[in-house]
């Protein structure tokens, strides 16, 4: 069974956070920085992959796919050369997790890089943040520059005789840079649109070389494990789903806030144990678990635990551990027209169903929010965001047509109060916006 976090030695990813000063790298060194990186050149690749896999890591990007397996589907032997990029552009609404490794524990990430390339044989890695996280990006690279005065990147790291270097890079605040493909796309120059696939970026990736893409938390999580095993981390978690997670726990809670819990904990415990419950003693209405692209679920589903099976069981995702609480006063109406605009909004435009769709799904909810909507309209939503999933070459139009169907299932009532006139909202986008929304 999952642990409630309150010993502190259950914290893994955030022990150095709290002004402990780890983005100095001698306080990071103190705090037993880079000790997994030597670890891992005494080991080898093989003891590496294989400590992974045994600790249970899943993907903390939101997509959840096991760690230890990505890395080990690498070739051993290529002609071009490999690379590990780390993702940390966190444009999901609801998400505010990774800014805090980049922000208190940057060298965490670079040794996380490292033992990646370690793993599958790459001699470069890429450090890709969000392009709103300028303020971030001095760190990053003050740390990075600091483990170059060390010698603990570029030529002969450690003196073990391999090489490995690390690059920084900024997006420029496009939601559709965080799908890997289109990440990929955009740190060679290019438009970042998503790729075709297969082939998949473990054969053809960066460049065309064999590539690993991890999330910032799972790289931050790999220096962690390591030291305590890869079997240790597991006990933490559930079955399936080893070690702890970070979440973001946002809108109306007491106390907001990215905190650290073991997978598998109770949803209903993180917002009411952890967060401090409901703000002001309201009633909580629904609550989007893992990021706007995650179905919602209502009041009386919050007996689950905060893993990916279990939130998968429950018919939603655990996403990237964006957990936003909405309490009674919210209109889910206005909530899904704003969700719906923002993805409409990002939608790099390749994909016929998601370029349309979601213009036909912001159009269509901004009549009915508005008070001019009928009963086919509300129908005719849920059409268009059912016919968007699975049509499009990345999951920008399902992460736009799942929430859109959540709340049309789930909260129906409320969009036909909308549309007999018993609720009538007032604009909540500008003048413009709502022209262009059909208005």
């Amino acid at each position: 069974m999952p642990r409630n976090v309150s010993h502190p030695d259950e914290v893994i990813v955030l022990k150095r956070r709290f002004g402990q000063g780890a983005t100095n790298i001698d306080k990071y060194v103190e705090l037993d920085g880079y000790k997994a990186v030597q670890q891992a050149i005494a080991q080898g690749p093989e003891w590496i992959i294989n400590t992974m896999k045994a600790s249970g890591l899943r993907g903390r990007g939101g997509a959840g796919f096991p760690t230890g397996l990505k890395w080990s589907f690498v070739p051993k032997q290529s002609e071009k050369p490999k690379y590990v990029l780390v993702n940390g552009d966190e444009s999901e609404p609801g998400t505010c997790k990774d800014h805090v490794l980049f922000l208190e524990d940057p060298h965490a990430v670079i040794e996380g890089t490292m033992i990646a390339g370690l793993a599958i044989g790459a001699k470069l890695g890429f450090i890709y943040l969000r392009g709103e996280y300028r303020y971030l990006l001095k760190i990053m690279e003050q740390a990075v520059a600091d483990a170059y005065a060390k010698g603990y990147l570029g030529k002969n790291i450690f003196g073990s005789g391999l090489d490995f270097d690390v690059v920084t890079q900024t997006g420029a605040g496009a939601y559709e840079v965080g799908e890997e493909s289109a990440l990929m796309e955009s740190l060679e120059g290019k438009r970042g649109v998503p790729r075709i696939k297969p082939p998949f970026p473990a054969v053809v990736g960066l460049y065309g070389g064999p590539t690993v893409i991890n999330n910032a938390e799972t790289i931050a999580s790999v220096p962690h494990i390591l030291l305590m095993g890869g079997e240790a981390y597991a006990k933490l978690g559930t079955e399936r789903n080893g070690g702890t997670r970070l979440f973001g726990i946002s809108g109306h809670v007491e106390k907001p806030g990215v905190y650290e819990l073991p997978m598998g904990y109770s949803m209903r415990k993180a917002i009411y144990d952890v967060a401090g419950g409901v703000k002001g003693g309201k009633k909580l209405k629904a609550v989007v678990p893992g990021g706007s692209s995650c179905p919602v679920m209502t009041a009386d589903e919050l007996d689950v635990g905060l893993d990916f099976d279990q939130m998968a069981k429950a018919g939603t995702m655990l996403g990237s551990g964006g957990i936003v609480v909405l309490d009674e006063t919210v209109s889910i109406v206005e909530f899904a027209l704003r969700v719906i605009s923002f993805y409409q909004h990002e939608s790099c435009g390749w994909c016929i169903p998601c370029r349309e769709g979601t213009d036909w799904i912001k159009k269509t909810l901004a009549r009915v929010y508005a008070g001019g909507g009928s009963k086919k309209d509300i129908d005719n939503v849920e059409y268009l965001a059912d016919n968007m999933m699975g049509r499009t070459f990345c999951p920008l139009g399902d992460a736009a047509a799942m929430p859109t169907l959540g709340f049309v299932r789930k909260f129906r009532k409320e969009f036909e109060d909308y549309v007999e006139g018993k609720r009538a909202g007032t604009p909540v986008m500008n003048e413009v916006e709502l022209v262009g929304a059909g208005h």
